[in-house]
C-alpha cells in the first residue's frame, strides 16, 4: 500500500443557479491576458447541451482519455508512433470554431461617430485579429436552453440514448454543470505530452504545466477528454486550471469556491492507494470503474492507513484533515457524489452530487406530496426524469449508483422535513437507504448547513520528500546553511560582557551593553550606540 494525498472537490448540483460567478472570477484571476481570450478554466454548462468546447464528450471524434487494448491502458489518441506522426498536423485538435472566436465591440464608434440621422452601432470585432466578425457561438451559447431540440441533437450524451428518453427529457427539466480540470489520478494529458511539461504534484495531486518545458505541441489538448487544457496562441504554451494552488498551499479555497454564490463546492483531502490506480483504471467493464475508483480511496480513520500515510511522508495535519474532509464524507461515507465520465479512465477527482430537485417538483405538479418517501422513492425509478442521462454523465451508463444517491438525498429530505415540522420520526426512511438517523442528519448538516470551515478543509502546504532522500524532515528551502537570507551560524553568538584581558574581541562594539533599546527612545537626539563606531572612536 502506497498512500498518497489528493486535494479534491465535490459540487452539489442541486445548489447551482447558473450565475457564472465562478467563471467570471476565475477568468479575472487566471485568464485575463493576451492569448487567453477564449480560455475558461471554469465554465458552467446547461444540460442537456453541447458543452464547451462544442461536443467535447464525443471521444470517437476527439480521441481523448484512455482505452483498453488487450488488457493494457493506452491513450485513445494512439501510442507514441501515432502521436509522433501527427506531431505537426493533429486533426483531432479542436479548432477555434469549436471553442468560439472571442470578440469585443467597437465602442469607440459610439463616441466618435459624427452627427447623423442614423444611430451609430458598436459592431463586434474579433479579439484575435481585430477584424469585424459575426457572433455565432460562445462558451455559454446554449445557456438555459437545455430543452431546445437544436441543442438536444448536438448533445453527445443524448446521442447514446433512445428517442423516447430524449423527448421526455425535453418536458422534464434542465440543470447546470460547472466544470473545471479534474486533476485526475491517471491523467492522460500528462501521459501524451512529448516534452514532459505536464506533471502531477506529489504533495497534493494538482496537475500543472511547466511553462519552461512546454514546447506547444498541443498533444495535451487533444489528450484531455474533458478538453480543459488550452493553448495560448500568443505565448505558444499550454495552460490549464491550476486549482488555485497558491491559495491551496496557504490553506485557502480556490477562487471559484470562494466566490460561489450557491455555496455548492466542497474541498478536502482524500487519501488513496497509488498502487491500485493503474489496476482500477484498467477495469474491463466501464460500469465497474466507479466502484473501482472508490476502492482506491482509503479510510483515514483506519490506524493502519494513518501509519502508512505518515510513513510515506504525509504530515499528520494532512491525515487529520482527511478525517474531517467533506469530500471524503460525500464520496466514500455517504456515497452521494459521483465522478464525471469515469469511462474516460482518467480517475477524475472532481465529483458531483446529482440534482434531485426536479423529482420533487414533478411529483408536486401532479398533485402528490413531493416529500412523501414512498412516492419519492417510486418516482426516482419510474418518473420521466432521465436517470439514464445522469448515469451517462456520472457512472458510464449504470443507473444503480445514481438511483442510490438520489434515494439517499430523497430520504434526507423526508427525514429532515419530519424533524423540522416536529413530526414523529420514521426510522424506516433511513433504513431504506442503508443509513441511520445520525448519518442522515450528518449528511444534511454537510449539504445544507455546513459553514465555511466545514466546506473547505485544506491543510497548509508541505514539501513532499524525494524518494530515497535522507532529508525527510526538511522544512523551508531557506533553512539550510548558506541559503538566501541566512546568517552565519555564529552571527548571534555575541558575548554578554567585555572581552577578557589579552583576548582579541571577536565581536567588538556589538555587545549587549552597546545596544540601544529603541522602545525606550524618545525620538530626540542621537542615542549612544544607535550607529556602529568608526575606527579610532573611543569606547
Amino acid at each position: 500500500m502506497r498512500v498518497m494525498a489528493q486535494v479534491a472537490m465535490v459540487m452539489n448540483l442541486d445548489k447551482c443557479i447558473g450565475c457564472h460567478t465562478c467563471s467570471v472570477t476565475c477568468k479575472q484571476t487566471w485568464t485575463n491576458r493576451a492569448g487567453t481570450e477564449y480560455v475558461w478554466f471554469n465554465n458552467v454548462e446547461t444540460r442537456p447541451g453541447q458543452g464547451y468546447p462544442r461536443g467535447y464528450e464525443d471521444q470517437e471524434k476527439w480521441r481523448g482519455g484512455w482505452q483498453l487494448k488487450r488488457g493494457r491502458l493506452v491513450p485513445r489518441g494512439g501510442g507514441r508512433a501515432r502521436r509522433l506522426a501527427r506531431l505537426f498536423a493533429n486533426p483531432e485538435l479542436p479548432s477555434l470554431d469549436d471553442y468560439y472566436e472571442p470578440w469585443t465591440y467597437d465602442y469607440e464608434t459610439l463616441t466618435t461617430a459624427p452627427l447623423s440621422d442614423d444611430v451609430p452601432t458598436a459592431q463586434p470585432r474579433s479579439l484575435i485579429d481585430g477584424e469585424p466578425t459575426a457572433v455565432t457561438w460562445g462558451p455559454n451559447w446554449d445557456d438555459d436552453l437545455g430543452g431546445g431540440p437544436e441543442h438536444l441533437s448536438g448533445d453527445p450524451v443524448l446521442k447514446k440514448m433512445n428517442e423516447q428518453v430524449r423527448l421526455e427529457y425535453e418536458q422534464s427539466f434542465m440543470f447546470y454543470l460547472p466544470r473545471i480540470c479534474e486533476h485526475c489520478l491517471n491523467p492522460s494529458c500528462v501521459a501524451v505530452c512529448p516534452s514532459g511539461a505536464l506533471y502531477k504534484r506529489i504533495e497534493d495531486g494538482i496537475v500543472l504545466v511547466d511553462q519552461d518545458r512546454c514546447r506547444g505541441w498541443r498533444m495535451c489538448v487533444s489528450g484531455c477528454p474533458y478538453k480543459k487544457v488550452y493553448f495560448n496562441h500568443r505565448t505558444g504554451k499550454a495552460e490549464k486550471c491550476t486549482f488555485c494552488y497558491p491559495r491551496i498551499e496557504a490553506g485557502e479555497p480556490t477562487v471559484c469556491s470562494e466566490t460561489c454564490v450557491g455555496r455548492l463546492r466542497y474541498l478536502g483531502v482524500i487519501l488513496y492507494d497509488a498502487d491500485k490506480v493503474g489496476e482500477a483504471a484498467a477495469t474491463e467493464n466501464e460500469q465497474d470503474l466507479y466502484q473501482a475508483q472508490l476502492d482506491c480511496f482509503l479510510d483515514p480513520d483506519d490506524p493502519e492507513v494513518a501509519r502508512a500515510a505518515e510513513a510515506s511522508g504525509i504530515p499528520h495535519d494532512w491525515v487529520t484533515a482527511a478525517r474531517r474532509s467533506p469530500v471524503h464524507a460525500l464520496i466514500s461515507r455517504h456515497k452521494v457524489a459521483l465522478p464525471l465520465h469515469p469511462e474516460y479512465r482518467t480517475m477524475p477527482m472532481v465529483w458531483y452530487v446529482p440534482p434531485l430537485s426536479p423529482v420533487v417538483e414533478s411529483l408536486t405538479a401532479t398533485g402528490h406530496d413531493g416529500e412523501d418517501p414512498a412516492k419519492l422513492f417510486a418516482a426516482i425509478d419510474s418518473l420521466r426524469i432521465p436517470v439514464g442521462y445522469l448515469a451517462e454523465l456520472f457512472t458510464a451508463g449504470d443507473p444503480a449508483p445514481v438511483e442510490a444517491a438520489l434515494c439517499r438525498l430523497a430520504a434526507m429530505r423526508s427525514h429532515m422535513r419530519r424533524v423540522n415540522l416536529g413530526e414523529e420520526q420514521d426510522p424506516a426512511i433511513a433504513r431504506a437507504v442503508g443509513m441511520d438517523a445520525d448519518e442522515i442528519e450528518a449528511m444534511y448538516r454537510l449539504l445544507a448547513l455546513a459553514k465555511y470551515d466545514e466546506r473547505y478543509v485544506i491543510p497548509t502546504s508541505y514539501t513532499a520528500p524525494t524518494p530515497g532522500s535522507d532529508d525527510l524532515d526538511a522544512g523551508c528551502s531557506l533553512d539550510g546553511a548558506g541559503g538566501p537570507g541566512m546568517y552565519d551560524p555564529d552571527a548571534f553568538h555575541i558575548p554578554l560582557g567585555p572581552p577578557k584581558s589579552g583576548q582579541e574581541p571577536e565581536h567588538a562594539g556589538t555587545s549587549l551593553r552597546d545596544r540601544v533599546n529603541l522602545l525606550n527612545w524618545n525620538g530626540r537626539g542621537r542615542p549612544e550606540g544607535l550607529f556602529p563606531r568608526t575606527e579610532g572612536e573611543a569606547r
